[in-house]
């Protein structure tokens, strides 16, 4: 199971947590608790009750705070759940091991359940976007919309990523006025997040075990059977955006699929604008 080394870097995560969410949460939110057969999962709730709800999921290594750019503007149209996966640094407490993705697929279903949510909007970027289609694949009926922002699961992890990944760490350790520059370089505009930064940096005594997702079949793409949308970075590190593009459009030929001009994996970071007016068009499908 993922769990922090000691109790010292707990204590060191969630003080920089707790400070960073007063100084990035926009507007008033409420917290719970969810139980799940794996663990309590921590859900920040804001919004109005009009509308479909959305429910947020972020990438790995992250949490509910890396969505703080979109949730004022989603917030004045929908009820919005943004969560901190079990397994994933954050506020949640994991009890059980999550070994594939038949067990991330039911926790998200307990979450759901948990909330008593139906005809959602599903939103996960990257890791979350593989455990979006990993819910939708073993429990369809709460989920009525999905949005995937340059989701795992098309591509295995190559060495391309996990010298992203290096890059960005690095970049994010420069003096700040060199930042900018080395987050066009790099395509991840995630490391001028100067508190999600501290966030990740205090994050580094967790050791996180969750499965790496497989590539997903053409079979199982054609049981993703609702309406959704697709953005990818046209520069991401994960996938060769233009062949999960061309992919997803043979083998899902009503959804919807974008390829974005100079957004990197980080896409709801490099273009937040754009995520943001997109996950709202299709909380209306």
């Amino acid at each position: 199971m993922s769990e922090f080394r000691n109790a010292q870097a707990a204590d060191r995560f969630h003080a920089a947590y707790d400070h960073a969410l007063a100084a990035l949460w926009p507007g008033p939110r409420t917290a719970q608790d969810v139980p799940t057969a794996y663990g309590a999962t921590r859900v920040h709730r804001t919004g109005t009750p009009d509308g479909r709800p959305i429910v947020l999921l972020p990438g790995s290594g992250g949490n509910a705070l890396m969505w703080h750019h979109h949730l004022e503007q989603l917030a004045q149209h929908h009820q919005v759940f943004a969560l901190d996966p079990i397994g994933e640094p954050g506020a949640s407490t994991q009890t059980a091991p999550i070994a594939d993705g038949t067990d991330a697929a039911a926790w998200l279903e307990d979450v759901l359940t948990g909330l008593d949510l139906t005809d959602v909007h599903l939103v996960g970027c990257s890791y979350g976007g593989w455990v979006a289609l990993q819910h939708r694949l073993h429990h369809p009926g709460r989920v009525g919309a999905m949005t995937l922002l340059d989701p795992a699961g098309f591509s295995g992890f190559g060495f391309r990523f996990y010298a992203w990944l290096i890059a960005g760490g690095l970049a994010a350790s420069a003096p700040r006025a060199l930042r900018p520059r080395l987050a066009r370089w790099v395509a991840n505009s995630a490391v001028l997040e100067d508190e999600l930064m501290k966030l990740t940096r205090a994050g580094l005594g967790f050791r996180r075990a969750l499965p790496v997702p497989p590539v997903l079949t053409d079979e199982e793409l054609r049981r993703i059977d609702l309406p959704a949308q697709v953005l990818l970075g046209a520069r991401s590190a994960l996938h060769d955006s233009a062949e999960v593009a061309a992919r997803i459009s043979r083998i899902l030929p009503e959804a919807r699929v974008e390829v974005v001009p100079g957004a990197g994996h980080s896409l709801p970071m490099d273009a937040p604008d754009l995520v943001t007016e997109r996950i709202l068009a299709q909380s209306l499908a």
